[in-house]
């Protein structure tokens, strides 16, 4: 029994009464032909055609007629011969005459005048004319004229012929195959309930096929859990199907669901199904179900063919499983399959994971490896151990075998400039090119890092120009030795032009060369450049740091122009970019340099907001900016809790918060405040006292409430 899939939601049956007007038109035969000029490419003479006439009239038979008819290949003329014989007199067409005129018609894709003849052969009802219209429909089909096909379809059901249910399937192959739509197919499938032509298996197969790709996923569900009630079983390329397509629409669930069935029932399978379907689960990570099949395929002795030893090897290799991954190399070659080089190199690389070089080498030369990929995971093995010798001993073999590619040369001069063989470089670039190796640009990337190690800026330099006139680039490790190296040296601009055309091909610099040259720029008053390399960082790939932006701003609040202070603002707000205690003091000493009320108050806001320190300083000049544009009102939140912090908060700066509140008119939080500055010991100045005695106490007492207790504590505090 197949088990039900559970629908995506509630499916509705598809319907066969889809009908094509362009496939079931009739045309009336003979007397619908007309001679069109635009089929006509090499008209033929009047006198040809007359020629032609007359050597029939003499021995006119089907026989003479087909033959004339092969032998005129203007169309047009065959179709008046055709026309002119079935005017005379002791002559009869036979199926074989219409069929050789049909085929004709078919082949230019003259479909409705094709159609026409068939209808008329069919009406003359000549002894073999179903058999000649079945083998139209084999011939279309095998020559992919699926219009033409389609037709002769609706022609043989008209007539009450059923065509066998193999030429169906063919025709809905070859249907599915070239893409034509879902119409098409449930047109063949009405035609088949017309003439009572039960489906197969192929012929189910093939309609999930269609279904699938007009991504009708409730109707595919639904036609595979009603298999059996039209008398089909699922085979194994249904199994290849519905697995496969589900999979490619991202259904993992529905698709996991059919692969329980395939386990769990008897079921015969083919290689096709395991090679497909193997591959393609360790693709999407079901590595333990891909497993699960692997074994049923080895239960019902199926031999693996090379796509699923290739996955298997790959997988076990990756997961350091190196006897399972060397079991099914010998198998591989016991069943005579040849192992490609990536398996070599998938088993070299679990070797070197797990720091078995000397496996790795004594594998490959067991197996009489000659391929250079793999001798450089080998290689680059020995070079991340730092065992000099072996590097130097692998290489000298490999070159000795011939074995060397250009990968494999810069391996190793990279190992010996890291190790500060400068000595030995040169001689190994030069057997490189001797060797027929050309140089690239990790070549390059290896010398230009040797240049800065032997204080060769210059020369480094030069290199890196060569580089840029290949319209190559280099990697990421000379790159930033590069740039750290020219900034060190006072070159900035040059540094500069590197920077500009690594980024332009999206290459990333390391942050701590990145910060060296932000600060160099800096240091030379190219500000300008500063902001611009921000953003060539932002797209390259590389998030500037704060510090980084500390260093721009710190610059940029030495020069006249503070605007620039918002602007970096603005990129590190679009960056998504954390700004610390620096950047918003450097920004709200900004702000009232600039006379930028709003702008002061939301980065002092924002200071507080954040729980990030605020200098003495910058909060006295802000405060004090505040209150001459009678402002301070605006950032009472940030008052309130700013006045806890008495380190920061100092009786002077609550004088000044004091007064300007007052004079804004906020009397009680001005009181407020000088209770919390009276609480944590701090004495207002002599202003701040008069100020409120003159006016709040008086008012206080105008009104005839309770003295005031601000008043109460000046007075004593200060004896009036």
């Amino acid at each position: 029994m197949i088990a039900k899939l559970p629908y995506l939601r509630r499916p509705g049956r598809i319907s066969l009464r889809a009908h094509l007007n362009a496939y079931v038109s009739s045309v009336s035969g003979a007397n619908y032909i007309q001679t069109n000029p635009r089929h006509d490419q090499n008209p033929p003479t009047s006198a040809e055609y007359e020629a032609k006439v007359q050597s029939l009239k003499s021995k006119l038979h089907p026989e003479t007629l087909i033959h004339v008819l092969s032998s005129t290949n203007d169309l047009n003329s065959s179709l008046r011969l055709f026309k002119w014989a079935s005017l005379q007199n002791r002559f009869q067409h036979t199926s074989d005459t219409y069929y050789h005129i049909i085929t004709r018609l078919g082949m230019a894709s003259r479909v409705d005048e094709m159609e026409g003849f068939c209808n008329e052969m069919m009406k003359a009802r000549f002894p073999d004319s179903e058999q000649a219209l079945l083998r139209l429909l084999d011939n279309f089909i095998s020559y992919h004229r699926l219009d033409e096909a389609l037709r002769v379809l609706s022609v043989l059901n008209s007539f009450s012929y059923k065509p066998s249910i193999s030429s169906i399937n063919r025709l809905l192959g070859v249907l599915v195959e070239e893409k034509k739509g879902l119409k098409s197919i449930l047109f063949v499938y009405k035609e088949m309930v017309k003439a009572s032509v039960l489906p197969s298996i192929e012929t189910l197969n093939h309609l999930l096929e269609a279904l699938f790709d007009a991504d009708r996923i409730d109707a595919v569900l639904d036609q595979y859990n009603r298999m059996q009630k039209k008398g089909c079983c699922p085979n194994s390329q249904t199994y290849e199907i519905m697995v496969s397509r589900l999979i490619s629409k991202n259904l993992m669930d529905e698709a996991l669901l059919v692969l329980n069935e395939v386990l769990n029932n008897v079921c015969d399978l083919e290689s096709k199904f395991f090679s497909r379907i193997i591959p393609l689960l360790f693709k999407t990570n079901q590595h333990k179900i891909g497993i699960k099949l692997f074994e049923k395929m080895k239960t019902s002795k199926i031999i693996s063919d090379f796509s699923v030893y290739e996955t298997l090897i790959n997988y076990f290799s990756k997961n350091l499983s190196m006897n399972d991954a060397l079991n099914l190399l010998h198998e591989m070659i016991n069943l005579d399959l040849k192992p490609s080089d990536s398996i070599f190199l998938d088993l070299v690389n679990g070797f070197c994971t797990l720091n078995k070089f000397n496996e790795a080498k004594t594998f490959l030369e067991d197996y009489q490896v000659t391929e250079a990929n793999s001798y450089n995971v080998l290689l680059n093995g020995y070079c991340e151990s730092y065992n000099f010798l072996q590097v130097v001993g692998l290489f000298q073999e490999m070159v000795q075998k011939n074995i060397p590619n250009t990968l494999s040369w810069n391996i190793f001069l990279a190992y010996l400039t890291m190790n500060q063989r400068s000595d030995t470089v040169y001689k190994t670039l030069g057997k490189m090119i001797v060797s027929g190796s050309t140089p690239d640009s990790l070549t390059y990337s290896t010398l230009i890092i040797e240049k800065c190690n032997s204080k060769e800026i210059d020369n480094a330099l030069k290199l890196f120009h060569h580089v840029r006139e290949q319209h190559w680039v280099i990697d990421s490790s000379s790159y930033s030795i590069l740039i750290k190296n020219l900034s060190q040296n006072n070159k900035i601009l040059e540094a500069i032009n590197v920077f500009h055309y690594m980024s332009f091909h999206k290459c990333k610099l390391t942050p701590s060369s990145f910060t060296i040259l932000i600060t160099r720029v800096c240091e030379i008053g190219k500000l300008n450049k500063a902001i611009n390399l921000i953003s060539l960082a932002y797209y390259s790939g590389l998030s500037c740091s704060n510090s980084d932006y500390n260093i721009i701003m710190k610059s940029l609040s030495k020069i006249p122009n503070k605007n620039y202070l918002l602007v970096v603002y603005s990129r590190m707000v679009i960056e998504g970019c954390f700004l610390d205690s620096k950047c918003y003091n450097e920004l709200i000493k900004s702000t009232i340099e600039h006379n930028q009320v709003t702008e002061c108050v939301l980065f002092l806001e924002k200071t507080v907001d954040e729980g990030l320190r605020i200098g003495t300083e910058t909060l006295s000049n802000s405060v004090s900016f505040l209150r001459r544009n009678c402002c301070l009102h605006m950032v009472l939140g940030a008052i309130y809790k700013l006045v806890c912090d008495y380190e920061v908060v100092n009786h002077e700066i609550c004088g000044i918060l004091i007064n300007g509140l007052w004079k804004e008119g906020y009397k009680d939080e001005g009181r407020w405040l000088l209770d919390v500055m009276l609480e944590k010991g701090c004495v207002p100045d002599c202003g701040t006292h008069r100020l409120l005695i003159n006016s709040g106490g008086s008012e206080v007492f105008e009104k005839g409430n309770t003295q005031d207790e601000i008043s109460n504590i000046l007075s004593e505090g200060f004896g009036e």
